[in-house]
Formats: structure tokens, sequence, C-alpha cells
């Protein structure tokens, strides 16, 4: 599995951001995937999964009811969308196999001001 992410930018507060996650090799749809994120100095932070038929979503609780996790088979494609946006927000976003531990994607940053 080869992914892509997209998206990333630099918003306020309150901002919003939807991430792209492209799967270029057309076959993670058999996999449950997650968002994954990492600050600089910080440890890998798990942010959301969703299963492999896009149903079953679970959040971290620092990003319930703001972030939406999300997949669309038919372009192989995963979703974040990112509402009202807090600084410790800010990270590099990397969507992986929700098994996998260690993300092998560059992954897209994300930065929040104030």
């Amino acid at each position: 599995v080869q992914l892509v992410e997209s998206g990333g930018g630099s918003v306020q507060s309150g901002g919003s951001l939807r991430l792209s996650c492209e799967d270029s090799e057309f076959n993670f749809g058999f996999h449950a995937m997650k968002w994954v994120r990492q600050a600089p100095g910080k440890a890998l932070e798990w942010v959301a999964s969703v299963g492999n038929s896009g149903d079953n979503t679970h959040y971290a609780d620092n990003v319930k009811g703001r972030l939406t996790i999300s997949r669309d088979h038919a372009k192989s494609m995963l979703y974040l969308q990112m509402e009202d946006l807090k600084p410790e927000d800010s990270a590099r976003d990397i969507c992986a196999i929700a098994v996998e531990q260690v993300p092998k994607s560059q992954g897209t940053q994300v930065t929040v001001s104030a």
C-alpha cells in the first residue's frame, strides 16, 4: 500500500481543514485505516480510526466532536475533516493501515495559530 497525504496548511484557531489520503496502489479497501499525528518533540499520537466498511469509527478524546474520519472506497481515498482547530492540533498528520505500528508515509503538516 502506497499512501500519500495532502490538504494540510496553516489556519487560525477555530479554522477548518480537510486532509486527504490517497492509496496509489488501490488496495487499502481491505484494511481498517487510521490517522495519527506527531508534533515536534512529542510521541506519535493516534487520532482516529475507521473500519474497512467505513461504518465503525473511533476517535481520541481530545478530537472527538471536532474531527471526522471517512473513506471513499470507489476513489481509494481516506479523509479527515478537521473543524474548530486549536493550536494543540498543530502536528504532522499521517494516514496508515490501522495495524501498522510505524507509519511509512510522509504526512501533511497542520499548523494552527492562536
